[in-house]
């Protein structure tokens, strides 16, 4: 199969969807490996490192699209490369459509076969394809709400461990998923108070255990939210309904009981985000203010560590990449039905029901496409 690579052009986005360690594992099992110029060099992979694995450089994310029988990325496709799929090729990348009617739709014209990471789900239920790049949005995001607290950038001046004889930030975590827990470790590790909401009955609990006395754990109800964020100074969104778009938990109501300067960081952005005056912001702009609260809302969080980043997924996206040019992607979808939960969009239609039932779409089950 012939394999490439794009350069990332979403703002401020440095990671690339395959190493050169990875173009080597693929050209390895025979496939032949397109990588366009410079795709690699936000995480201080060059060319002639692409070379050296036995991947061919291309000049233009044109050339890619056309050769190419699988396009390998990192973040959703922009207008741009959407125009450029063709029917029956395979785009395996983060999609998150639910709340973007705009790629849906053009995706849906294109008729390629559209196999998103963040749904493709394990044997324990979980979302190995996401769950590298939730560890690093959670740690990031106490970093990006500690730095949004200094006055200079708009919060209201406060640092989150304190200091012997002044009180520690407040900081609330919604959502005691992957994000979540790794928020509250940040936030512990710098002496913060912190206090994670969630609904789970086995996650309260394995919270409650993991961290002890280092943070409060409580039950989620919107009364508890509302009295929280009152006092808060860090707020963190983290919560995910897998393909889903992602509920509205704090009401613009509730984001007038807080205080002046306090943060807000929606890790959820890509999936819509969990607060009703969220938008998605960029690295190059990330915050913005609304009613004396400053939101912080990178929709490519983890695109500001691109090198730890692009290495953590490269480690759980290569296998599925090999197995799908290994089989091609019905065989390699029909082998494995946790892969299988990652196709979004396939020959015109939708394939994901919770991005059908969102945006309001008819809904075809993946079992069709397979045996089509």
């Amino acid at each position: 199969m012939i394999i490439g690579t794009p350069k990332e052009i979403k703002n401020h986005e440095y990671r690339v969807g395959l190493t050169p360690e990875s173009a080597s594992e693929l050209v390895a099992h025979g496939h032949q490996v397109l990588v366009e110029t410079d795709a690699g060099r936000g995480i201080g992979a060059l060319d002639e490192a692409y070379v050296a694995a036995g991947a061919t450089i291309v000049g233009t994310a044109e050339e890619i699209f056309e050769k190419c029988e699988m396009v390998v990325k990192v973040k959703e496709p922009q207008a741009v490369e959407r125009a450029m799929l063709r029917e029956g090729q395979i785009l395996y990348t983060y999609l998150h459509l639910a709340p973007d009617p705009e790629q849906t739709k053009d995706l849906i014209k294109s008729k390629a076969v559209c196999i998103a990471y963040e749904t493709v789900t394990d044997n324990m239920g979980g979302l190995p394809l996401l769950k590298p790049m939730s560890q690093v949005a959670g740690r990031m995001s106490v970093q990006a709400g500690a730095a949004a607290l200094e006055k200079a950038h708009g919060g209201r001046g406060v640092l989150l461990g304190g200091v012997p004889g002044v009180a520690p930030g407040k900081v609330v975590v919604i959502g005691g998923g992957v994000v979540g827990f790794n928020a509250a470790q940040m936030a512990i590790g710098l002496h913060a108070d912190v206090t994670i909401l969630d609904r789970n009955p086995n996650t309260l609990e394995k919270l409650e255990n993991h961290f002890e006395s280092s943070a409060k754990v409580i039950y989620s109800t919107k009364a508890a939210l509302e009295n929280l964020v009152k006092e808060a100074d860090l707020v963190i969104g983290a919560v995910l309904i897998p393909g889903a778009a992602a509920p509205k938990l704090v009401t613009r109501e509730m984001l007038g009981t807080m205080q002046d300067g306090a943060v807000i960081v929606d890790v959820a952005i890509d999936q819509g985000g969990c607060f009703e005056t969220s938008k998605a912001t960029t690295h190059a702009d990330p915050t913005y203010v609304v009613d004396g609260v400053v939101h912080y809302c990178v929709a490519n969080m983890p695109g500001g560590v691109a090198r730890t980043s692009t290495y953590a997924l490269n480690n759980v996206t290569l296998p599925l990449a090999v197995e799908i040019a290994n089989k091609g992607w019905k065989d390699a979808l029909k082998a494995d039905p946790h892969l299988a939960n990652g196709l979004n969009v396939w020959n015109g239609q939708i394939t994901c029901e919770p991005v059908a039932r969102d945006l309001g779409l008819d809904y075809v089950p993946v079992e069709d496409a397979l045996n089509s």
